[in-house]
């Protein structure tokens, strides 16, 4: 399912320019507008010459009706006709999922046989294949496409996918695709076609195939499915989440006029950062999804930066978009029992345990035991906390602790008591989920031992409700 040529389609697409003066390319662009909307009115054309990277073929449409138009090359095998259908239920359905895209009603799907192995899309914004949403599929298997199942399916829908992602609501480009690169998107859409064309056989293959599979970014060892995009189908809304996502795309991400040389759209101006992403992915689920996302993902991007500093930043550029959080940490006061030898607010003093920064850490040194305590104005009910280790030095991170309520700063009840942990990375973060029902004033961390240095330091302390 490589798409090797789609994110040089993105490009390629947006190089048309106009050179004659305004009058005359008002008319022009008029009568291209016109001439198109006829064109796209009629019956798809009978055959069909490509003429867009390394693809040459003639191409000789053998099925459509008003969803889908079906071409196959020379060498394909003719009997085959699972695609009339299949892909018709695929691309209806994404259009009620997603909405429209553009006047043409149809999907239009392109076989080859013992070449161009893969596949690319194209959108109806895009002049290279004529204006048309287009999936172009190939094979090094001269008798391939017969079995309409497994990988045929998956290819087929994965490319509709990419025209999902590149021209929803009316705007060209794919902001999250330096993000998410070819496949991970792919993985929920596809999963959501499965379960909403009652696919049950070809939704448990999906999930197996993918709840296990790991990926190098922007970390290695990811779980794109397992850990990110699955809880938030799952736990937030299902294709409702999905489909918020584009839509909070398109009324919040800058956009500039973009003209493909006959018709001017919006088009996305630049990729999202990935503090961005969370920020947007909350906005559709409705929930701070910050945590889920340390969990999936640590706290760095594919090039190394923090994104939950731009996390910050992105809920101040688009505070259009909100949605709760069940984080109080910051509406807490914090004390330590002991303090760096610089003072809270240094660079390494006890303000940077509760700072949203998982960068940076409190560290202390020469201590035996050490409490952390926040109190709140008024009594709260936690349900779970955080740790994040250090960016050093694995031997200073807590190895033994109890986390304790109380409503007085004296009498203290034990919630939760954790031995013997190691933290597996630095800047690791780690959530226990605590059985509580009962509010407090003071929540205190209690380290009664470190993993062998006589020193300790932790980036992040976060309680949750």
């Amino acid at each position: 399912m490589k798409i090797s040529v789609f994110a040089l389609a993105l490009v390629m697409l947006g190089l048309f320019s106009g050179c004659i003066k305004e009058n005359s390319e008002n008319k022009l662009q008029s009568i291209q507008t016109n001439t198109l909307k006829a064109n796209l009115l009629a019956d798809p054309v009978t055959t069909w010459q490509e003429h867009w990277f390394e693809h040459q073929q003639l191409l000789n449409r053998v099925f459509f009706d008003t969803s889908v138009a079906v071409y196959f090359d020379n060498d394909v095998n003719s009997s085959i006709t699972w695609p009339n259908s299949y892909l018709a239920q695929v691309w209806n359905y994404t259009k009620n999922t997603y909405g429209a895209f553009g006047t043409e009603s149809r999907l239009y799907a392109i076989f080859h046989s013992g070449k161009y192995s893969g596949g690319h899309p194209s959108t109806y914004m895009d002049a290279s294949h004529d204006y048309r949403n287009v999936i172009d599929v190939g094979s090094s298997d001269p008798n391939a496409w017969i079995s309409g199942t497994g990988n045929d399916i998956d290819l087929t829908t994965h490319e509709v996918g990419h025209i999902v992602e590149g021209a929803s609501k009316g705007v060209h480009n794919s902001p999250a695709f330096s993000i998410w690169h070819d496949s991970k998107w792919m993985e929920i859409y596809q999963y959501d076609v499965y379960i909403g064309l009652g696919r049950s056989s070809d939704v448990t293959r999906w999930y197996n195939m993918k709840i296990t599979q790991t990926d190098s970014y922007p970390r290695a060892g990811t779980y794109w499915f397992r850990d990110w995009f699955y809880p938030i189908y799952s736990n937030y809304g299902g294709k409702v989440a999905l489909n918020q996502f584009f839509n909070l795309l398109a009324q919040y991400f800058p956009k500039s006029n973009w003209n493909n040389g006959v018709t001017t759209y919006p088009q996305y101006t630049r990729d999202m950062n990935f503090g961005e992403f969370v920020h947007f992915w909350s906005g559709a689920a409705g929930a701070d999804l910050k945590q889920l996302a340390l969990n999936a993902f640590g706290n760095k991007d594919e090039q190394g930066n923090d994104w939950t500093a731009q996390l910050i930043q992105a809920k101040s550029t688009f505070s259009g978009i909100t949605y709760p959080s069940n984080d109080i940490t910051n509406q807490g006061t914090l004390t330590v029992s002991k303090e760096n030898n610089s003072g809270a607010s240094s660079t390494e003093g006890s303000s940077k345990l509760i700072d949203n920064n998982y960068s940076t850490k409190f560290f202390v040194n020469s201590v035996t035991t050490v409490s952390l305590q926040l109190l709140f104005s008024t009594a709260q009910t936690v349900k779970s906390y955080t740790l994040t280790s250090g960016n050093d030095a694995i031997d200073r991170d807590p190895k033994n602790w109890e986390l304790r309520g109380s409503n007085d700063g004296n009498t203290w009840t034990t919630l939760n008591t954790q031995t013997n942990q190691t933290f597996s990375a630095r800047n690791q973060t780690r959530q226990f989920t605590i059985s509580n029902s009962t509010a407090y004033k003071y929540y205190g961390i209690f380290v009664s031992a470190t993993n062998g240095s006589p020193d300790f330091q932790l980036s992040e302390w976060r309680l949750f409700k």
